[in-house]
């Protein structure tokens, strides 16, 4: 038959184990999931910097197309026939200018443009006034 001091020998002995495994088992289960939570931050982290950049690339696109539109307007515009003035409409638009108060606006900013036509009693010349 086994002594008191040994049967409590043995169970603190066990109970040492089973607690030793438990806290391992406890401290794998936080690893992993510590480790797999970093993984998603950073997964995470990098969809943001993608987006950021195909944001800017398709900002950059956008200009670019808008250049091209630009470029292809005032070719258009450049190839139209200047329309003869009256002496009434000349002796008038050397009298009165028109200018164009613009906003600029970059595309991430705004929806609206607001621009508005100013006349000007100064005299200019050479204004030549095409619509």
């Amino acid at each position: 038959m086994i002594g008191k001091f040994e049967s409590n020998k043995d169970r603190i002995q066990e109970l040492t184990s089973t607690g030793a495994k438990r806290v391992g088992n406890i401290a794998s289960i936080i690893t992993g999931t510590v480790a797999e939570v970093t993984r998603e931050i950073g997964e995470w982290v990098t969809d943001v910097i993608e987006m950021n950049e195909a944001a800017e690339a398709a900002r950059k696109d956008a200009a670019a197309q808008r250049d091209v539109e630009r470029a292809a307007t005032a070719a258009t515009e450049a190839d139209q026939p200047v329309r003869s003035e009256s002496a009434a409409d000349a002796d008038k638009s050397r009298t009165t200018a028109r200018f164009v108060d613009g906003e600029v606006v970059t595309p991430e900013t705004a929806d609206i443009i607001d621009v508005e036509t100013i006349e000007d009693e100064a005299p200019t010349r050479g204004c030549d006034d095409r619509r």
